[in-house]
């Protein structure tokens, strides 16, 4: 993928990220129900910076978390891509499908339509064998979406956050797989 390049889908742009999407970028990440189930929400500087580190490794690698809009309006709703995991764990090194979307654009399949995208560009574009994704034990909006992606869990495969502590709610995780 050339550094300038966009994934399209029906309805949505996966793209190279722009100044313009820092501030609804803010929003969505000071949202308690978005960031329900991560360790807390992101002040405006912390997105900031979230912002900058994924548009970097996009832009480097040419794959990362995709800013996403919606095709007809050009409005950002938040990012869909590929990521490796920064920590240590029984699946690892591993690639991992995930999103993150502001709330007002839940339940319209938008998920599920950009990671079908990003899943097909990772098979077959970086050649990758597997695909992972993950999240808490309580998320079961994002298990929903796995699934409809084809994507399968095996419960053995579960496993505890590594860099969360061991009495953090949050710890428990679930692990859902897709092949090639």
């Amino acid at each position: 993928m050339k550094k300038n390049s966009i994934i399209q889908t029906k309805r949505l742009t996966l793209r190279p990220w722009e100044k313009e999407d820092l501030e609804p970028f803010a929003k969505l990440n000071a949202d308690p129900r978005v960031m329900q189930h991560f360790p807390a929400t992101l002040s405006r500087k912390e997105s900031d910076q979230l912002a900058r580190r994924i548009s970097t490794k996009l832009q480097k690698q040419g794959w990362g978390l995709w800013a996403v809009s919606i095709s007809d309006t050009s409005e950002f709703i938040g990012f869909i891509g590929l990521s490796t995991p920064s920590f240590s764990a029984h699946f690892t090194p591993a690639v991992e499908v995930g999103w993150r979307l502001a709330y007002e654009f839940w339940g319209k399949g938008y998920a599920s339509e950009g990671a079908l995208a990003v899943i097909k560009y990772g098979f077959e574009t970086l050649k990758l064998t597997e695909i992972v994704s993950f999240t808490t034990m309580a998320n079961k909006r994002s298990q929903s979406v796995m699934e409809k992606i084809g994507m399968q869990r095996d419960p053995y495969d579960d496993f505890n956050h590594p860099k969360l502590s061991e009495k953090d709610q949050l710890r428990g995780h679930v692990l859902y797989r897709i092949k090639n």
